[in-house]
């Protein structure tokens, strides 16, 4: 078994970690957490013995280092990312430094912000006949996007859409959403540090989203979720789904026919 594990923290609340990261934290000697965005609580809760580094001041190599140092001197490491750390965790450069040095790992799913957010709205992502695609994405910022995935070109889907790292730009995210399926009157939520105890929630169209947002003071640590799925819980489900339907047969249920 590998003694480095990449591990996701969760989006905020420390339990929301999995029971499987929250053992390996226990069993760590050694941990390297994104303190920037991870809750220092959760390494002082599951990994109180255990020697800390915070990654928010520190380069790949200097954190490739720590990894490597723990594995040859035959301890367990876990480096802890935010949420899942398959979605812009940046990973995967720190995972070809360990392959590049022959050492071994593991990663651990977590539950990513997106997930948190529609469970703070109470809100299921994919409504039958409304939509069945959820498109997590980004605006170009410091970081580039590739051309043909440039929001205004992706909002031509019309789907359910969960925006990270943008809500400080949210003028131009509006502005480029109107380029594509979506129309001012499309319902918008923005949810702040979800999960967390200081969660803030803001909803409107994408009329009136962007003033909404300034007027609450959101400047980061927010998603930004679109898309027609947020109608349903003020105007009620136009359609439901097949598996819980009375009269749909299935491997598990025969259908009663009216």
């Amino acid at each position: 078994m590998s003694s480095i594990a990449f591990v996701g923290a969760g989006p905020g609340d420390a339990e929301l970690i999995t029971v499987k990261g929250a053992r390996l934290l226990g069993e760590a000697d050694v941990v390297v957490f994104a303190g920037s965005l991870v809750d220092r609580e959760l390494v002082r809760i599951h990994a109180p013995n255990a020697v800390v580094y915070d990654s928010a001041g520190m380069t790949l190599a200097e954190t490739t280092q720590v990894l490597a140092e723990a594995a040859v001197a035959g301890q367990r490491a876990v480096r802890l990312h935010t949420g899942d750390p398959a979605i812009y965790g940046a990973i995967q450069e720190q995972m070809a430094e360990l392959d590049r040095l022959g050492i071994g790992y593991s990663v651990v799913p977590g539950v990513t912000s997106a997930f948190a957010a529609a469970a703070a709205l109470r809100q299921e992502l994919t409504l039958p006949e409304v939509s069945q695609t959820v498109i997590i994405t980004r605006l170009a910022g410091r970081t580039p996007v590739p051309e043909r995935e440039r929001l205004a070109e992706i909002a031509r889907i019309g789907a359910t859409m969960v925006i990270y790292l943008s809500v400080s730009m949210i003028e131009r995210v509006v502005a480029e959403l109107l380029q594509g399926a979506y129309t001012p009157a499309t319902p918008v939520a923005v949810v702040a540090r979800a999960s967390w105890p200081d969660e803030q929630t803001v909803e409107g169209t994408l009329a009136d989203i962007a003033a909404r947002v300034r007027e609450a003071g959101i400047g980061k640590q927010a998603l930004i979720l679109v898309g027609d799925v947020l109608k349903a819980r003020r105007e009620g489900l136009k359609a439901v789904s097949k598996l819980y339907d009375r009269e749909f047969s299935h491997e598990f249920r025969s259908g009663i026919v009216a």
